[in-house]
């Protein structure tokens, strides 16, 4: 388990001037909406100890997503790295938005990734269904297929149509 750092702390240590750096591992579209002040972007998919050193001049790195998931796994990331020392920010974004701090707030999402999500699938689903009962049986194993991806993500906590779908460019910013 990576150290942990209060939204609270890191915002009182930004505020007094120290060098800090802030990575948040959101896809650019989640950054766009709502970010804490900042902030640095690199997607999870991106995270490397080369691009961390990129980006950050100072240590330690302060890393952040949405609630902590996908910056606990990048922490995991970066952990071998003796030159970095990585703290994951406790509750994210939502944590620091709970704890009444201020983000920067920009262009709103057509439809966040976690919803972008379940319509992919529901609808690949649905089509597998329609196609196995209308057009040939085999069309079972689109439904059959998704059925066994969501399984396998839950369980790895992984999710490989998230990271499909975060490279779409409706998803991207400019």
């Amino acid at each position: 388990m990576p150290n942990t750092i209060t939204p609270e702390k890191l915002a009182k240590k930004q505020a007094s001037g120290d060098s800090i750096a802030i990575i948040d591992v959101r896809t650019p579209i989640e950054f766009r909406e709502v970010h804490v002040p900042h902030a640095i972007n690199l997607p999870l998919e991106k995270v490397s100890s080369d691009a961390v050193k990129q980006l950050a001049d100072s240590t330690p790195v302060y890393v952040i997503c949405k609630s902590g998931q996908r910056a606990t796994k990048a922490c995991e990331c970066l952990a071998d790295d003796p030159l970095l020392h990585v703290e994951l920010v406790e509750g994210g974004t939502e944590g620091w938005i709970n704890a009444g701090l201020d983000v920067v707030r920009g262009k709103k999402a057509i439809m966040p990734l976690e919803r972008q999500v379940r319509l992919t699938a529901g609808l690949l689903v649905f089509s597998g269904t329609v196609l196995g009962y209308f057009v040939h049986p085999a069309g079972f194993l689109l439904s059959g297929g998704v059925g066994a991806g969501l399984a396998i993500s839950a369980i790895t906590d992984t999710c490989p149509m998230a990271l499909v779908l975060a490279r779409m460019p409706w998803n991207q910013t400019a």
